[in-house]
């Protein structure tokens, strides 16, 4: 007899579907799963094998032939197991699989028969939608997540056991209920940086704009500290970013699949490679910037990572995706993130301003030589950032993170109904940017300062893009003197 169900393979963060055909005839006893498998999917002859014998179902000593379509897409993983299991039965008459017609099956089998959570839940119940399916029966672990696509049934299944029900005609499992987004409230607060009054303005602005920031300064500054309390100012997620995030944290099985509306932050190490960063292998993997979309990506020492390795952001940071070219096909990743950076002026961080710094001029210049003028020219902010006093560190706390919070929360509402949902001034297009509100005084101080510093097209356009956001913050509906005189600012040492 012959039996189909359907499921799913992750193809990067996507799902691609498969159809799980099972033929079961006379023959000696063997078991045979053709279509492109991995190591993974091949041995799932072994786990289903024992998890129909172990759930109290007859496994057919028959020749079984499992064809998994389309034949040229490699399958990899293990979350085809229960659509394989769920056919056999139907294919050696244990069970009637009507019921599951218009239904896809996903989840990794125990020994036991218990069904293990998989990775892409999420992308999985979107493609079952877009392809007409009813519902789509999964792990319980999966349920809240696969639960967030909306328009298809969802329901859950703990043990293999209880296909039974398919013998009173009746779809196994449990419905699955989507959780709301959590906020969680203990991150690091921003009121801990002290004495970096510069640096909290420009934090500030990178939050609300989605602006890229490089500190420079020496080790134990608060570089570090910044960077990792930006994403406590950060509005939480909300909409359609929900979805995006949490696709592609399931995809890459991060987190314990809670969904929260925290925005993602990542911190590679230096040694990483330009593949482990942009995203590449074989099969094709996300990278760093694709995990950090909608978020923040913080580039500790950023004189140590390899050349390649910054070279590739230069694209990405333009147009907020990245393509993956390989023999097999192509793969296009959101990436959609602001770039947080800290360097060292020298080998040995001290900087030419301190009597303690040996370093010569020529070893600076090799040290600083791993960064490009090109990618410098992609990031919108750049802090000189020096060790603050005794008396500052002693001194009273700034302003809470959930203070700042709100504040950026409003522009970035200013920026939607400017730009559209979800975008911000970094994000403007020349078109855009052109209609910003300029005041005189403001376009005569920019003209100026474009003869004097010999800007790029580029540089001139994210002077504009950082004068928005802080007139935003404001509430200002034109870019003031005092806006444009902020951005300039920001931008001045990139320029010299």
């Amino acid at each position: 007899m012959l039996a189909e169900t359907s499921s799913f393979t992750l193809d990067g963060i996507a799902a691609r579907m498969v159809r799980v055909e099972v033929d079961v005839h006379r023959g000696l006893p063997h078991f045979q799963i053709v279509g492109l498998p991995d190591a993974a999917v091949r041995e799932a002859r072994e786990r289903v094998r024992a998890a129909v014998v172990n759930c109290g179902f007859e496994f057919p000593l028959q020749r079984i032939t499992a064809s998994l379509a389309p034949a040229d897409l490699r399958k990899a993983g293990p979350a085809i197991d229960l659509a394989l299991a769920t056919a056999l039965l139907g294919a050696s008459g244990e069970l009637s699989i009507g019921p599951l017609a218009d239904w896809s099956l996903v989840g990794e089998l125990a020994l036991d028969g218990t069904v293990r959570p998989v990775r892409g839940a999420l992308a999985m119940a979107e493609a079952a939608r877009e392809a007409g399916h009813a519902g789509v029966l999964v792990p319980v672990a999966n349920g809240p997540e696969a639960a967030l696509a909306e328009g298809i049934q969802v329901r859950t299944i703990e043990n293999f056991a209880e296909l039974a029900r398919l013998r009173e005609g009746r779809v196994p499992g449990n419905p699955a209920s989507p959780t709301e987004p959590r906020w969680i409230e203990d991150q690091p607060d921003l009121a801990d940086l002290r004495g970096q009054g510069h640096l909290r303005t420009a934090v500030e602005l990178a939050a609300a704009g989605g602006h890229g920031l490089l500190m420079v300064g020496p080790p134990g500054a608060g570089k570090s500290l910044a960077a990792r309390r930006l994403p406590s100012v950060l509005p939480p997620l909300e909409g359609e970013e929900v979805l995006e995030v949490a696709r592609i944290a399931s995809a890459c099985g991060l987190g314990d699949g809670t969904i929260t509306s925290v925005r993602p932050f990542r911190a590679p190490h230096h040694t990483v490679s330009a593949a482990g960063l942009v995203g590449g292998g074989s099969p094709p993997r996300p990278g760093e910037i694709t995990l950090a979309h909608r978020g923040v990506l913080f580039l500790d020492e950023l004189c140590e990572f390899s050349r390649p390795a910054l070279e590739a952001l230069r694209e990405p940071l333009e147009t907020g995706a990245v393509t993956i070219s390989r023999a097999s096909g192509r793969q296009t990743l959101p990436c959609r993130f602001t770039l947080v950076a800290a360097a060292n002026p020298c080998p040995c961080g001290r900087g030419e301003d301190d009597p303690a710094c040996r370093c010569s001029e020529l070893a600076a210049r090799r040290y600083r030589a791993a960064l490009s003028g090109a990618l410098v020219d992609r990031i919108d902010l750049v802090v000189a950032v020096k060790q603050p006093t005794a008396e500052a560190l002693a001194g009273p706390a700034g302003e809470s993170s959930a203070v700042v919070r709100e504040r950026v929360a409003a522009a970035r509402e200013l920026m939607a109904e400017r730009l559209g949902p979800g975008r911000t001034n970094g994000e403007a297009g020349p078109e855009e940017v052109a209609r910003f509100e300029v005041t005189a005084a403001a376009a005569t101080l920019l003209s100026e300062a474009h003869e004097s510093w010999k800007l790029s097209g580029r540089a001139h356009g994210r002077i504009l893009r950082v004068a928005r956001t802080a007139a935003d913050l404001e509430g200002a509906a034109a870019i003031g003197e005092g806006h444009m005189a902020m951005a300039m600012q920001f931008r001045r040492r990139t320029e010299r």
